[in-house]
């Protein structure tokens, strides 16, 4: 089984739009495999996709799920594991888990999904203060941050490959996601922001380049290595969004020699948070989807299953250039071939 974490440090760098189309992707390319998607972002983008997409009422179906007892999602797992935080209960995952292909036929039938909830945020104070409890001979932290790890060995290993989106934040429902993962997909744009939120992230996930030893001791990277457990290894950088028209010298490709530049300093010094050896194998680069992204996600819908031409969304017609589908389409396949 591989799980994959969908992560960065800044928001807005397209990590759930890009989980969305690989995870069908792949899916559809591994008709055999069963894919369980985890969502740990409280906006819950990644469900609604899923679920339908603005056409396809998928935050309707979300609410659904919500109003379940237990609650369908994520938040509802955690509510059962707030009573007893630091032992494993015995649950039924089938009582948390939806397939949306139920709800949205345009996703493959092998995916399944743990959805994600807002009330997840309302938890997280609680969560966190149960992290840090001092219990004698209990690792409160630890069983705390192994949460979704438990939910994941619930299953029985009936999945071929876990997928979770989390939170731009490094809030306590993001460590758990994070903790949970053994390879970690940064999606990246080429603003000096998203340079900065990478370097955050060696920093936050593997304690690179802290500031200052002081944090050392508490930090998320320590506190697992302390423990004998891994840590999340940097499997993908994802440069996203680029124009359709970089140029050797322009702005864009500057700030992304920048952001090459200091990867390679890092994998030199520090290989061993890498899955891979070399820049290049460990880069993809995706295109502005432009209108072809914005149609797909409005339908919940796969770029294979998109057709180009014209679409009516909520009312107005917009069109999908075939060219820019066969970019879209390609971009995704190189991205899923790295997997």
């Amino acid at each position: 089984m591989s799980i994959y974490a969908f992560w960065n440090n800044k928001g807005g760098t397209g990590k759930t739009s890009l989980a969305f189309q690989a995870l069908c992707r792949k899916a559809e390319l591994n008709p055999t495999h069963r894919i369980l998607v985890i969502d740990l972002c409280p906006q819950a983008n990644l469900s609604e996709l899923l679920l339908g997409g603005l056409v396809g009422r998928g935050g309707h179906h979300l609410i659904g799920l919500h109003n379940h007892s237990p609650r369908k999602s994520v938040g509802g797992y955690f509510e059962q594991r707030l009573p007893t935080p630091f032992t494993v209960p015995n649950i039924n995952v089938a009582d948390f888990i939806s397939t949306p292909h139920d709800y949205n036929t345009n996703i493959p039938s092998n995916i399944d999904l743990l959805a994600g909830d807002p009330i997840v945020e309302l938890q997280a104070n609680a969560i966190a203060t149960l992290s840090n409890t001092q219990i004698p001979q209990t690792k409160t932290w630890l069983a705390v941050i192994d949460w979704i790890r438990d939910f994941i060995t619930a299953t029985n290993n009936v999945y071929d490959d876990v997928f979770i989106d989390s939170n731009p934040s490094f809030s306590i429902y993001t460590q758990i996601a994070l903790s949970s993962a053994d390879k970690l997909v940064l999606p990246v744009m080429a603003d000096d922001s998203s340079r900065r939120a990478i370097l955050n992230m060696f920093s936050l996930v593997h304690g690179i380049n802290v500031p200052s030893a002081d944090y050392q001791s508490y930090s998320f990277p320590s506190k697992l290595r302390d423990e004998g457990r891994s840590l999340p290894l940097i499997h993908l950088i994802v440069k996203n969004r680029l124009t359709q028209y970089v140029v050797a010298a322009s702005a864009y490709s500057a700030v992304l020699r920048s952001i090459d530049e200091d990867v390679e300093d890092i994998l030199t010094r520090h290989p061993e948070v890498f899955t891979f050896t070399t820049l290049s194998s460990g880069t993809a680069e995706v295109r502005d989807f432009q209108t072809t992204g914005v149609v797909a996600l409005a339908k919940g819908l796969p770029f294979s299953g998109l057709s180009s031409g014209r679409h009516r969304i909520m009312g107005r017609v917009t069109k999908v250039k075939d060219d820019y589908l066969i970019n879209c389409r390609q971009a995704i396949d190189d991205l899923v071939a790295k997997l």
